[in-house]
């Protein structure tokens, strides 16, 4: 049986899904279009954003893991894609 905080978090991880494809297609659509390696830089960094919320999400619900694991991978997740992102606003 689902308890309301889980069903909580399944909820915040399923919109931070569909908001992070959402923001790293347009990105992409963006690098396509003008080529520009800032843009490229910008839809890698939240491509990876999404999947540690994604594979947290997996990691937690169908797998099991423990949840100190999951956070950790989540946040080394993040913490990478939030570089390449910082790293995509010095790009020229």
């Amino acid at each position: 049986m689902i308890d309301g905080i889980t069903t909580l978090v399944i909820v915040l991880k399923t919109t931070s899904l569909l908001l992070g494809g959402l923001i790293t297609y347009f990105a992409f659509k963006a690098y396509r279009r003008t080529g520009s390696p800032a843009l490229r830089a910008l839809s890698i960094g939240f491509a990876v954003v999404t999947l540690g919320a994604f594979l947290a999400g997996i990691a937690d619900q169908a797998i099991g893991l423990d949840r100190n694991l999951v956070l950790v991978i989540e946040s080394a997740l993040t913490a990478i894609g939030f570089a390449v992102i910082t790293y995509s606003l010095y790009v020229d």
